[in-house]
C-alpha cells in the first residue's frame, strides 16, 4: 500500500510527458492552430477531458514541462543569496554557473530536443506569446521576493525589471546563436563577457553612459 501514492504520481507524470511529446510532434508538423487538442489527446492515448485535467491551456502542453520550473528561478536565487550579497550579484553568479554547465535555460545548449523546442516556439506565435507570459510571471515573482525583504514597492519593481530584462537579453542572444548553428563552446567566452559587461552596468548604474555628443 505504501507504494501506491508513488505509483500514481509516476503514472501521472508519464501521462503528462506523453501529452507534451504528442503536442510537440503535432504542432511541429501542422502548426499550433491545426494541431487540435482532440488529435493531441488521441496521439497520447487519452481523452480530451484527461488532457485538460493535466494542462489548462493548449500552449502549456508544449511549454509547461520544460519552461515552467524556471519561472520561479530568479526569485529563488535572490531569496537564497548569502548575507551581504546583492540580488544582481546572486543572479550574475547563477547565470555564469549555468553557462559553464551549458544549461538549456541559459540559451547555451545545442541539444537537438532543446533546439527543436526553440524552433517550434519561434515558428508558432501563440507559443511565443505564452512563453512571454511565463517571463512576465517570473519578473512579478522576483518583485515579490524583493518586497518580502522590505524593499519599497517602486524600488522592487525597478530593480526586478532591470535584472529580469538583462537576463532576457543575454539568454535571447545565446539562444539566437545556438539556433544559427554556432557551437556552445564557441559562444561561451562571448556569453561570459556579455554577462560580465551587463552586470557591471547594473552594478555601476548608467551614469553618463550614452550621453549624446554636443
Amino acid at each position: 500500500m505504501d507504494d501506491q501514492p508513488g505509483l500514481r504520481e509516476r503514472k501521472k507524470e508519464a501521462t503528462r510527458r506523453q501529452l507534451s511529446a504528442a503536442a510537440l510532434d503535432l504542432i511541429e508538423a501542422h502548426g499550433f492552430d491545426d494541431a487540435s487538442c482532440a488529435a493531441i489527446a488521441a496521439a497520447a492515448n487519452v481523452s480530451k477531458k484527461t488532457l485538460f485535467n493535466y494542462f489548462a491551456l493548449k500552449a502549456d502542453l508544449v511549454l509547461e514541462l520544460p519552461r515552467k520550473p524556471h519561472v520561479h528561478e530568479p526569485a529563488a536565487v535572490v531569496r537564497a543569496r548569502e548575507p551581504g550579497e546583492t540580488p544582481h550579484g546572486a543572479l550574475r553568479a547563477h547565470l555564469l554557473a549555468g553557462l559553464a554547465a551549458r544549461h538549456p535555460s541559459t540559451g547555451l545548449s545545442d541539444d537537438p530536443e532543446v533546439l527543436r523546442l526553440n524552433r517550434v516556439i519561434r515558428d508558432n506565435p501563440p507559443l511565443a506569446d505564452r512563453a512571454a507570459q511565463y517571463r512576465e510571471e517570473s519578473r512579478r515573482l522576483l518583485v515579490g521576493a524583493l518586497i518580502e525583504e522590505g524593499t519599497p514597492v517602486l524600488t522592487a519593481r525597478l530593480v526586478a525589471t532591470q535584472l529580469h530584462g538583462t537576463l532576457e537579453v543575454l539568454i535571447a542572444e545565446n539562444t539566437r546563436r545556438t539556433m544559427t548553428g554556432d557551437p556552445p563552446d564557441q559562444i561561451y567566452p562571448d556569453a561570459v563577457a556579455a554577462t560580465e559587461e551587463a552586470f557591471t552596468l547594473l552594478t555601476q548604474g548608467l551614469g553618463d553612459l550614452l550621453r549624446r555628443p554636443g
